[in-house]
């Protein structure tokens, strides 16, 4: 029950053209840009750096926004009233969505990965490993702040509100721009943001091949529970 309802979200998220645009062809098309224009700094090696700041964005994109405003259309069209109504239990429901955001991730990745091959990165194989658990940790931390915002509000605020957030998070958030690039101020807040713990995580994994620290390991489980335990007090199915 479990597989079929994850495989079932995840192929009605890649058959939608604005999830697709969202979570493959943006991070895609930034990924080019950062690695082969030199406007936006990015530390050396770039290719890699690169690399590790749209990967971030990818999971931003895909488990953050994507599942957030497809909960509240969901909620909005009676999707999951209807589906609550049937023999599936509420938390194989939530597992499904889970299962189903991390299985985009990794259709995600694999493109970003093999793009940023033919631009020739070249990953530390030592730093693999972390980077896989980070992105784990990065995407249940986003689900449970996709699944905050889409299952509290109304359909059109959650679209406004998770594209404003995402573009928020792209420009200032430690993605695009490097929490190193930012003012001194605004640093020491991007860098308690779980968008900036897990873009200096995965480029300490991915370029540096060590382990990302305490820190941002920290950040995302930090904002991954406070956001969990507010999603289950809050969410609707209507």
């Amino acid at each position: 029950m479990l597989l079929a309802q994850a495989r079932t979200e995840a192929v009605l998220t890649l058959r939608n053209g604005e999830q697709v645009l969202l979570t493959v062809l943006i991070p895609v098309a930034l990924l080019v840009a950062l690695a082969v224009m030199e406007v936006i700094p990015v530390p050396e090696p770039r290719v890699g750096s690169a690399a590790a700041r749209t990967f971030a964005l990818a999971v931003i994109s895909s488990a953050f926004t994507g599942q957030a405003i497809a909960l509240g259309f969901d909620r909005r069209y009676g999707v999951l009233k209807r589906l609550a109504a049937t023999a599936l239990p509420r938390w194989l429901l939530v597992a499904g969505r889970v299962v189903a955001g991390l299985a985009v991730v990794a259709v995600q990745l694999v493109i970003l990965s093999v793009t940023a091959l033919l631009l020739g990165w070249r990953p530390p194989l030592s730093g693999l490993l972390w980077a896989v658990a980070l992105v784990v940790l990065g995407a249940l931390a986003f689900g449970a702040l996709g699944v905050l915002l889409g299952g509290s509000l109304r359909a059109e605020v959650v679209l406004a509100l998770a594209n404003i957030v995402w573009f928020a998070l792209l420009l200032v958030g430690g993605v695009a721009l490097g929490v190193e690039s930012l003012p001194p101020g605004v640093a020491a807040v991007v860098d308690l943001l779980p968008s900036a713990a897990l873009a200096e995580g995965l480029h300490t994994a991915l370029v540096d091949g060590a382990a990302p620290g305490l820190g941002p390991v920290a950040v995302l489980l930090a904002w991954g529970a406070v956001a969990a335990a507010l999603a289950v007090r809050t969410t609707k199915l209507t």
